[in-house]
């Protein structure tokens, strides 16, 4: 797929097919989110992925804003050591990673996870050292067909030359 197709075409889907997806493909995705920018080159991020669908309808109940995960295929949970820039550095391998499950072929959705109260319950889930902080969860499957696109403002609404 070619970049700026990926990029445009890239939504979240929180409707899947019950298809499995494969482990090696979800390294190859994670593989792209390693790859991403951070600051001071210090890759502070780690992933723990699942495609155990008692793994999935756990985190669909600890995650309100998640409760599709559970007709998933996979989730890919992006932790974070306590760095300066934790926040910026994982969200740009989540969005490295949510691309490249496009690219895939796949549909994926981005469920927030930074200071939220499922954290915690995430971490212990997997885990996962205490010291860490839970930045995110891409949920990954299959999607149905037709899903609707959610229209995006055109770029004359959101860039402004020189000034406002």
């Amino acid at each position: 797929m070619e970049f700026f197709d990926a990029i445009r075409g890239r939504h979240s889907v929180r409707e899947f097919k019950q298809r499995p997806v494969s482990k090696e493909i979800v390294e190859v995705m994670v593989d792209a989110g390693r790859l991403a920018s951070t600051a001071r080159n210090l890759q502070p991020w780690h992933f723990v992925g699942s495609l155990d669908k008692r793994i999935l309808i756990q985190v669909s109940e600890l995650a309100p804003n998640a409760a599709f995960c559970k007709d998933a295929s996979a989730i890919v949970a992006i932790f974070s050591d306590d760095t300066k820039y934790y926040l910026e550095d994982c969200c740009a391998a989540t969005q490295n990673i949510l691309l490249a499950a496009h690219a895939l072929g796949l549909g994926g959705c981005w469920v927030a996870g930074d200071k939220k109260d499922y954290c915690d319950k995430i971490k212990e889930m997997f885990k996962v050292p205490k010291d860490k902080k839970l930045v995110s969860i891409v949920v990954v499957g299959h999607p149905v067909d037709n899903i609707q696109k959610t229209p995006k403002k055109h770029l004359k609404e959101m860039m402004h030359w020189e000034k406002w």
